[in-house]
């Protein structure tokens, strides 16, 4: 395959490494050193070296298999242009982020999600049995018949997931990335599902079958299962988990947040404290969100751009006014919310 695509895999390479020259050659308009570190520096280089490490990877364990020898070709062109497009993609929002730009970050990887799906399952039909591409369920390897049954299958789940993704994006909120996460699953459960009842029911015709795993390494393949169980329990476990304390000090009060980071704000710097019986509406830019918790920058028209330490819907909510800053904050529910609120009168009155 490096052979054959040599003058390919040179070029996807060179795009890989382009938004670097981009970055070097603005260099002078990035901010540098920030709270003791050069958001720069990691945004020039690393994402590029990343992917460009990524992409060789992907290349080498394509080339170790020997079944994707002379098959596959519009396959493997599709997987020679995934790093190069996702570096772009991945560049072009660090570059934006640090010239000032705003945009809403989750709706951003929704719409480049559902594109990879999409195209992914346009491909997907035109993959022929291999160990290294593909939907790799182990009873799609007992026979081509259900590798392609299955594959056409995920073809047309993953073109049509991709599209309903790309439309989530419009979806009020951070509901597009939440809806788009939790509609991962049924893209890989419906195709893993949907082989092995293939499987049993070649088994059961008596149909001569192929080794279970076919050319594929028993532990690899239970590897891969596991690693994705593993990744499906982790998703679910940060959308639905995680929590916001607050912790009141002489001189200041800190916000220890799972997923984001804790911060810490004296009383003195505090303006103005708000307590509102509604939740406040606003738009993620940077930070974490899931079904759970909401955290980072977000903006509305009322207030801008604002930092967001609440619950997803907690009833209520606190503003505070921090010089030229507004702080949201939230607990549980509106009870937890009141009390967070009257903690924070009396420490200021104090202060």
């Amino acid at each position: 395959m490096i052979l054959q695509n040599k003058k390919r895999l040179i070029l996807t390479s060179l795009v890989i490494l382009l938004p670097m020259a981009v970055g070097l050659l603005v260099w002078e308009k990035l901010p540098q050193v920030e709270e003791g570190w050069n958001p720069s520096l990691f945004a020039v280089f690393g994402p590029s070296l990343t992917m460009l490490a990524a992409h060789w990877i992907c290349i080498l364990a394509a080339c170790l298999d020997r079944s994707n020898d002379d098959r596959n070709h519009k396959v493997q062109g599709m997987v020679l242009w995934i790093c190069p497009m996702l570096s772009l993609f991945v560049n072009a929002v660090f570059y934006s982020m640090l010239l000032g730009a705003k945009f809403n970050m989750a709706n951003l990887m929704v719409v480049f999600l559902g594109l990879l799906f999409a195209v992914i399952g346009n491909y997907l039909p035109k993959c022929r049995m291999n160990s290294t591409i593909g939907i790799k369920v182990p009873w799609a390897y007992t026979s081509e018949e259900n590798w392609n049954a299955t594959h056409r299958l995920g073809g047309k789940l993953w073109t049509v997931g991709g599209i309903v993704m790309i439309l989530c994006a419009f979806l009020p909120g951070d509901m597009g990335i939440i809806v788009t996460l939790l509609g991962l699953i049924p893209l890989i459960v419906v195709p893993t599902v949907y082989s092995w009842q293939f499987y049993k029911k070649e088994k059961a015709s008596g149909k001569a079958l192929l080794p279970f795993y076919g050319t594929t390494d028993p532990r690899l393949m239970k590897g891969s299962l596991i690693a994705v169980l593993v990744i499906l329990a982790g998703v679910c476990f940060l959308m639905f988990s995680g929590n916001i304390q607050v912790q009141y000090g002489d001189d200041a009060f800190t916000i220890e947040a799972s997923y984001y980071d804790d911060l810490t704000v004296s009383y003195d710097s505090i303006d103005d404290i708000e307590y509102r019986e509604e939740n406040l509406s606003g738009s993620r830019t940077m930070g974490f969100a899931s079904a759970r918790l909401l955290m980072g920058y977000f903006e509305n028209e009322e207030l801008g751009t604002y930092t967001r330490y609440t619950y997803t819907n907690p009833g209520a909510c606190i503003l505070l006014t921090v010089g030229e800053k507004t702080l949201v904050l939230s607990g549980r529910d509106e009870a937890e919310t009141q009390a967070i609120y009257q903690e924070l009168l009396a420490w200021t009155a104090v202060n």
